[in-house]
């Protein structure tokens, strides 16, 4: 019977178990309808932004970006890693680790490489092994356009002052609840013509006001921090995304799980039964003897 009192707290275990994977399910799936909004809806401005900015700037000389298209020999690499504060969202974060340790040893093998991360659960494996220039997990306390942009803005300035040849996002791209990819996106410098691949440029008669280069140079701050903010809502969607789907399967292993541990109780309980039974007739004939 102690084998049987076994299997019945392994099913208490399992059940409970399986009844927090399938709230946090349900609580995900809650979460994912508002961050699935929000991206869809950013990406247009996104799109329409990048597409103005680079129509302004097809036919100007590639210097009157300002500071943020100066192309200096990369030495000083900065890598924005964006994970999430919490786990138990399968192979989310460990994909961005994955993907900065590789861009650390192959595309800037033997660079001066710093990271700032955002998202406590990169910061606590990177954290070990690289240069933490910043942390900024709290974004995710409270999270918002305005503190997305605090941070865009000290990359920027950053890249201005010379302390970064290049930056780049690594983020998880969000396609839907059940896919997401990782992204190794050039923030800085603005490459004119890395936005243009893949496209020629639309003819669209814009009337300016006051001039190309003065729009120029206003867009291409508004741009890069869309660009961060957007980076920021595909990593939240696709961390909540990638949490469903991970609840899901866990609940569907629970149940499962509980399935077998059902079953192999009641054979085990079948066979004390059957011993008990074989005991007593047993015993009774060894009387009439």
């Amino acid at each position: 019977m102690a084998n049987l009192k076994e299997i019945r707290g392994r099913i208490t275990s399992v059940g409970s178990t399986m009844q927090i994977t399938n709230a946090m399910k349900m609580v995900s799936a809650a979460k994912l309808k508002k961050a699935q909004d929000a991206i869809v809806q950013m990406r247009p401005f996104a799109d329409k932004l990048r597409e103005i900015m680079v129509n302004v700037s097809s036919n100007l000389d590639s210097d009157l970006g300002g500071d943020y298209t100066q192309v200096r020999e990369v030495q000083n690499v900065l890598l924005i890693a964006i994970s999430s504060n919490r786990g138990l969202a399968g192979a989310f974060n460990s994909n961005i680790i994955k993907e900065v340790n590789r861009s650390i040893k192959e595309d800037f093998a033997g660079k001066n490489v710093q990271v700032i991360t955002i998202g406590k659960k990169v910061n606590d494996i990177l954290g070990k092994s690289h240069n933490i220039a910043q942390n900024n997990s709290t974004l995710w306390e409270d999270f918002n356009l305005r503190n997305s942009n605090v941070i865009a803005e000290q990359v920027m300035q950053n890249f201005a002052d010379g302390h970064y040849d290049e930056v780049r996002i690594v983020y998880n791209h969000f396609k839907n609840a059940a896919t997401q990819f990782v992204m190794n996106e050039k923030f800085l410098p603005v490459s004119i013509e890395d936005q243009t691949q893949g496209g020629a440029v639309s003819e669209i008669d814009y009337i300016f006001e006051p001039n190309k280069e003065e729009i120029l140079l206003d867009l291409i701050p508004k741009a890069l921090k869309t660009q961060l903010f957007k980076a920021l809502l595909d990593s939240n969607a696709s961390e909540h995304g990638a949490r469903m789907t991970s609840m899901h399967k866990a609940t569907d292993n629970a149940e499962a799980l509980r399935r077998d541990l059902v079953l192999l109780y009641n054979k085990e309980r079948q066979a004390a039964i059957t011993k008990e039974i074989l005991e007593i007739v047993g015993g009774a004939e060894a009387l009439d003897g």
